[in-house]
């Protein structure tokens, strides 16, 4: 996704509920380096165009760590979570299935983009 920002009419909040796919994404987050909450919450905005609060955002990560996908760090008043191996694994698992369910959309949503950019031209 580009940073472009996605226009209301055409992507209302309900169809983009991030909470389906929030532990998903920050473990394919976390996959790239380590990150404190806050900077999870930053790269989910960048990502997504909207920020998710700490009501949604730190119960995820709680979970996360519940389920020894990913462990954290004390630095100062700050945590800083990391991956687990565990959680390394289940992220490509994840994404395996997340690829299966919906590569197909993805695809075809490109061809159609392509189509109407060849017809715009």
């Amino acid at each position: 996704m580009t940073d472009e920002k996605l226009s209301a009419p055409y992507c209302p909040p309900s169809c983009c509920d991030m909470r389906g796919y929030l532990s998903f994404s920050i473990m394919w987050m976390l996959r790239k380096r380590d990150m404190y909450g806050q900077e999870v919450a930053e790269e989910l905005k960048r990502m997504r165009g909207t920020k998710p609060n700490s009501g949604t955002l730190y119960p995820a990560l709680k979970e996360l760590e519940k389920q020894g996908m990913v462990e954290t760090k004390k630095e100062g008043r700050k945590k800083i979570y990391k991956l687990t191996e565990s959680g390394q694994a289940g992220s490509m698992e994840a994404c395996e299935y997340f690829c299966a369910m919906y590569g197909d959309i993805f695809r075809e949503f490109n061809e159609i983009k392509e189509a109407q950019s060849a017809s715009v031209s």
